[in-house]
């Protein structure tokens, strides 16, 4: 299959917003959000989860993107994403199973204010969280935030030493002001993400445990039927069908230096500990 244009994929994904805001009061409202972390297999859970006949992703691409850096666009808009009411009642039929919608944007765990802005505008959703080695996922992170073009400072260590100086103060001006957006909280906060703790206790606190799900991504990668079959225990769906797993995304990299390593964990060492109380088990890189 030939790809088309970048104009021609804006022209037609506008026309399709367009007629998805006209449409927005008979569409589906999100029933789970996979709400990061970033660079930790959440591309490969969405393409596992939108293999499910039951499971319907949005209309134009994974990543909305509404709680966090397009929430002043409207709730109209963000329906807009999500199929129509009549998609649904097809997959009633085909399937005998109440089907639900879902979208994954990675920067929802992260940004100060999207747990308040779900709870309120999806009282009922469930959230999925990947968590993965914060060393890794740091160093990951860097380099894909070097090849989208987001980030000037190629070497690893010195981003890591600008990082609190690009975000301070970031996280109160985001609070401060809905309308604010800051390129640094967004794409160079690269220990602040992996503190997975600080982040899963500020869901808790407004959805509580229960809709919670998190995903070790290493299991997960290890063992993805097991872990499948767990996110459908988490959303009440049955298992149709046997999806295909893959690993999406991953970039490679030289090795990270020795003593950068060491430095990296040490300073992980007490949100991962907190992380294994949170979870009632340590974290597969801490076992």
């Amino acid at each position: 299959m030939i790809a088309a244009p970048p104009t021609v994929r804006r022209v037609v994904q506008a026309g399709s917003r367009t007629f998805g805001r006209l449409t927005c009061h008979a569409r589906m409202l999100p029933g789970f959000l996979i709400v990061g972390g970033q660079r930790c297999g959440t591309t490969s859970m969405y393409r596992a989860l939108a293999q499910h006949p039951a499971i319907l992703k949005p209309v134009l691409h994974k990543g909305v993107h509404y709680f966090d850096t397009a929430y002043h666009r409207g709730w109209s808009w963000y329906r807009a994403h999500f199929p129509l009411l009549r998609t649904a009642r097809a997959a009633v039929r085909r399937t005998g199973v109440e089907p639900v919608a879902f979208e994954s944007s990675p920067y929802y765990l992260y940004h100060p204010l999207t747990a308040e802005r779900i709870a309120r505008d999806l009282p009922d959703v469930k959230l999925i969280v990947l968590v993965r080695d914060p060393v890794e996922r740091a160093y990951s992170q860097h380099a894909h935030e070097v090849a989208r073009g987001f980030e000037k400072v190629a070497d690893f260590a010195q981003a890591l030493t600008l990082e609190s100086v690009r975000l301070a103060g970031e996280a109160e001006r985001l609070r401060a002001d809905p309308a604010y957006h800051s390129h640094a909280h967004q794409h160079h906060a690269y220990r602040a993400r992996g503190q997975y703790v600080d982040h899963l206790r500020r869901l808790a606190g407004r959805f509580g445990r229960d809709r919670i799900h998190v995903v070790d991504s290493a299991v997960f990668f290890t063992a993805p039927e097991r872990v499948y079959a767990g996110v459908l225990d988490f959303l009440e769906l049955p298992a149709l069908g046997s999806p295909t797993f893959e690993r999406h995304n991953a970039r490679p990299r030289s090795p990270m230096p020795e003593s950068l390593r060491r430095s990296l964990e040490e300073h992980f060492r007490w949100y991962d500990e907190e992380l294994a109380t949170w979870l009632g088990h340590p974290p597969s890189w801490r076992q």
